[in-house]
Formats: structure tokens, sequence, C-alpha cells
């Protein structure tokens, strides 16, 4: 046996992605950790949007905004899905092959530059590290299945060779990849009243833990200390600051926006929806800014993103505001 399958019947061609990664969102690619659990989660059946509440948390670091991923014991009580660091003592492939016989999934650090999904930015161009989870390998083949970005997809022949380091000299200055294992062997499928009621149960615990100071007003000030800083190091250094910052805050709140509004439809007093509208209106001016400073920073000239700034760190307080009302805080014990 050289094929090992970690989901019967998982295949590249049919495959059809989430929603959440449909071409209708303002970002079709969130961050590369949730969209391999996305797309992972609905493989399986399961609705990934009832793992997004930790949005809300996101908070601005200093010279980032929080890198958003589902939280693992969140995973584990929503779905019974257990995720667990790896030890890559052994060559990765010898891993996969292990796991994915015993239906375990493998999440995993890979470079770009193998992945044939990233055709037209990374592939075979740019050494990028990111993450996927892998599905399907055939060792016969030389051919990997695996989740990445915004769907399933597989690579082969010489990219498989390179991925898994198949004929790499010893390097005893090599670090291998991190990698966890994901099982779903104790996989829990609730019914949508259930996994939406533990869903809400979360949602509250997280808007515990939301920034205490309005994180875009601090942002603002960090942006508008470093944009000549960032202008002078030129359009590739913009492009990484801004997958940092802009993207990361873009993404998660047009998550949690999304979060809010499957949770939405039994509420009585419309403050989940209508913090949805505020976080969906944050999530579109993020994007209308990151191109407007990309043209800022490529003509090296001044920029006023004072209004963009008001308007994101408004809506962001709006949001917060109206779920913070007892009503929405307490939704969770009203609905069975």
């Amino acid at each position: 046996m050289t094929r090992f399958q970690a989901l019967q019947g998982l295949e590249v061609s049919g495959y059809h992605r989430h929603r959440l990664h449909q071409d209708g969102c303002v970002w079709v690619e969130k961050n590369c950790y949730v969209d391999v659990f996305i797309e992972l989660l609905h493989a399986m059946g399961l609705e990934p949007l009832a793992v997004m509440g930790a949005c809300i948390t996101l908070d601005f670091e200093g010279d980032n905004f929080t890198f958003f991923k589902p939280q693992h014991e969140e995973l584990r009580r929503l779905y019974g899905v257990d995720v667990q660091e790896l030890n890559v003592w052994r060559p990765l492939v010898e891993h996969a092959a292990e796991h994915l016989a015993a239906g375990k999934f493998l999440s995993t650090e890979a470079d770009s530059f193998y992945l044939p999904d990233t055709e037209g930015t990374d592939y075979r161009r740019n050494h990028v590290k990111t993450t996927i989870i892998l599905a399907d390998l055939d060792l016969s083949a030389r051919r990997l299945g695996y989740f990445h970005n915004a769907g399933y997809h597989a690579l082969e022949g010489e990219d498989f060779v390179q991925f898994f380091r198949l004929e790499a000299e010893p390097d005893p200055a090599f670090l291998p990849l991190f990698a966890e294992v994901v099982r779903v062997d104790r996989l829990v499928r609730r019914p949508q009243s259930e996994l939406a009621r533990l869903s809400r149960e979360l949602l509250a615990t997280h808007l515990a833990r939301r920034p205490e100071t309005n994180p875009l007003i601090r942002f603002q000030r960090r942006f508008e200390r470093d944009l000549p800083d960032i202008q002078a190091r030129g359009l590739d250094y913009y492009h990484a600051w801004a997958f940092a910052t802009v993207r990361q805050v873009g993404a998660a709140f047009e998550l949690l926006a999304c979060h809010l509004r499957w949770l939405a439809p039994d509420e009585p007093d419309r403050a989940l929806s209508q913090a949805a509208d505020e976080f969906d209106r944050l999530s579109l001016v993020a994007k209308t800014f990151i191109l407007k400073a990309a043209r800022a920073v490529n003509a090296r000239r001044p920029m006023d993103a004072s209004a963009s700034f008001t308007e994101m760190a408004q809506a962001w307080d709006r949001g917060m505001t109206l779920l913070a009302r007892p009503p929405a805080v307490k939704l969770s014990e009203r609905i069975a």
C-alpha cells in the first residue's frame, strides 16, 4: 500500500470550497492557518463559522495585529477535533504516511515555492513560509493532496521531491518545520441549534477578552510614525507590513461579521446583525486603505489616512458597544 488518505473520497477534482472563500468575499484569503481549518472542517461536513468568535479579541500588538487562529480548545469542544504538536523526529514523509494511514491529518509549515496553488505569486518565485494540511499521500505516484489558502490542491513530481526533501543531502543545520497532528477519531456532529448555543457561549467569553482600548486608534498612531520608513524601504516591504497589519484586521473582522450573522437568525434584538454591519464596514475600509497606501508608498508621496482610521475606529467602537449590551451578552442563556 502506497497511498494514504485521511479522508476517503476527498479529491481535488470537483472540490467546492466553503463560502468564506468564495469570490464575493472582501478577503478571499484570510491567513494561512485559519484558511486551512476552514476548508478542513468544511471537507468533513462541519460548519467552520462556529469557531470564528475568537476574532473579536484581535488586537494591535505594536508591529502587527494578532495572527488570529481557530482556538484548539474550541475545535475540540465544538467538533471533537484534537490538534496536538507533532515531534518531527524523522523525515516528514514518514510521519505523513504513519498518521494519514491512521485517519489523522498533518498540519505543517511549508515553503510556498513548491506549492503550485500559489501560481502567479510565490510558486517557483519566492521562498515564503505558510501552513498547509496534508490529507492524501501517494508515494508511488509522488503526489500529495493538501489544503492551503482558499481550497484543496495537489502537488506532484519535482514539487513532491523538494517539499519532502527526498533527495536533499544530509544537513545537520536543517531544522524541521513546525507540524501538528489533527485527530478526528472523536469527531462530533452537533445539531445546528446545539452548535450555535455552544458558539454563543464562547462568543461571550471572547467578548470579555476584547482589547481594553480601541486598537485602530493605536494603529493609526504607529502608521503615521512609520510611514516615512515604509516608503523608504519600498513596495516589497510595504506588502509584508500590510499583510501583518491591515490584512489581518480586515480579514478578521469580515470573519467576525460572518460569524455573527450565522448566529443571528434567532436573535430577538438584532444586536448581533447590527454589530456585523459595523464590522463589515471596518473590513471594507481596510480593503480600500490597503490599496490607497500601496499607491502612496509606491509614489513616495504624503498620505492623509485620518478619515479611513476614524471610520474603522468608530465601526469598532459601535460594534463592540452593540455586543456588550446586556441582551447580546446573555443571548446564549435565552436560546436553548
